[in-house]
């Protein structure tokens, strides 16, 4: 039985590094490529121009950024292994240290290459955007803390279930 559970929580830890590798391309290239498409446009404060309806360049950015929004609260709040949030929160966190201590260098190792696709071509400008005006450190740290609570490194008790179904005239918690 004990080799049973051992193997769940290894599957789980892997399905956590699996989520977390995801997370972390979905929030460099997804979020830069979102960045540079909506900073692109004038500021609707500025000139008093809303998001055009016809354009849909930046409702297509608005849904990834909404989308990334998504992922991370479920990274954040959900019921999966530390390591989904671990892996993305490490390398945001190395790449703002990188920035604070030489940020040619951090810049630099942003991919100028052209990616996969070409509509992500302009993902570095906002990859660099974003590390430079400390977003990605902020959603490091927010990634991280979920990390240090014991509870998340622990998987369910097989008895967590059966808790809840006492019977109404048995309180146990008294």
């Amino acid at each position: 039985m004990k080799a049973r559970g051992a193997g769940v929580v290894a599957m789980r830890h892997f399905f956590g590094l699996l989520i977390g590798l995801v997370t972390t391309a979905a929030l460099l290239l997804g979020g830069g490529w979102a960045a540079v498409t909506t900073l692109a446009r004038p500021v609707p404060g500025v000139d008093g121009a809303p998001v055009s309806s016809t354009d849909a360049k930046i409702w297509i950015a608005l849904g990834v950024m909404a989308g990334i929004g998504l992922l991370l609260g479920l990274v954040i709040a959900g019921r999966v292994s530390p390591l989904a949030g671990f892996v993305p929160s490490m390398v945001l966190l190395a790449g703002t240290v990188i920035y604070a201590l030489d940020a040619r260098r951090a810049v630099s190792l942003l991919t100028e290459t052209p990616t996969f696709h070409e509509a992500l071509d302009t993902a570095p400008v906002g990859m660099s955007t974003l590390l430079a005006s400390g977003v990605y450190a902020m959603i490091g740290v927010a990634l991280f803390l979920p990390v240090l609570m014991p509870s998340r490194w622990a998987g369910r008790r097989s008895g967590e279930a059966e808790e809840y179904e006492e019977e109404a005239g048995e309180p146990s918690y008294y």
